[in-house]
């Protein structure tokens, strides 16, 4: 759950970016730092110790970022660092990723599977959505071996679920509930 503050961070992010006329390259900065808070648990650790003073944690972001972002993103950071919000920038490129999305209206779609989906049942998934919510569309593909087969469609806070695994959890939960009693 992202924090109020981290949401008024993103948002002002997006407005001092959509002035500058650099949303995009900002979007694919905290694209970036979504990225290495996820593979980097000590990053995200290091952010939130209260043991490693402001300056140092500064220094960090700018050794990691200065030059693999855009200018307003690397002042942002400092100026997150200043303020002594380091520890919600997973949060805060978590929310702006999500505003930025709103901000486009641009709906992403998650189809879980097994081994994949064809191109074709993309296709006719982007548009049905497409259609359905009147946006565009970002097709999100992951896979899942535990579905046995078939596939999960997630379309915003809606799911799908075709797959083997719930049908069979389903038909267990039926014979479990079975109220045939023999009379012998």
């Amino acid at each position: 759950m992202q924090s109020r503050a981290a949401s008024r961070y993103a948002k002002s992010l997006i407005e001092l970016s959509l002035e500058k006329g650099e949303l995009d390259k900002v979007f694919a900065d905290m694209q970036l730092i979504q990225s290495v808070c996820k593979d980097s648990r000590d990053f995200v650790t290091l952010l939130q110790s209260p043991v490693v003073k402001a300056d140092a944690k500064e220094k960090i972001l700018k050794a990691i970022f200065a030059d693999k972002v855009s200018s307003i993103t690397i002042n942002f950071l400092i100026v997150i660092a200043h303020k002594r919000r380091e520890a919600i920038l997973k949060d805060i490129a978590t929310s702006f990723v999500d505003q930025y999305y709103a901000h486009k209206n641009i709906l992403r779609t998650i189809i879980r599977s097994v081994n994949g989906v064809g191109e074709s049942v993309k296709k006719k998934v982007s548009e049905i959505v497409k259609n359905t919510y009147n946006s565009e569309v970002e097709i999100i593909e992951e896979h899942d071996a535990k579905l046995i087969g078939g596939f999960v469609l997630k379309v915003g806070d809606k799911q799908l679920d075709a797959s083997i695994k719930t049908k069979l959890e389903k038909l267990r939960k039926d014979f479990s509930d079975n109220p045939y009693v023999a009379n012998f």
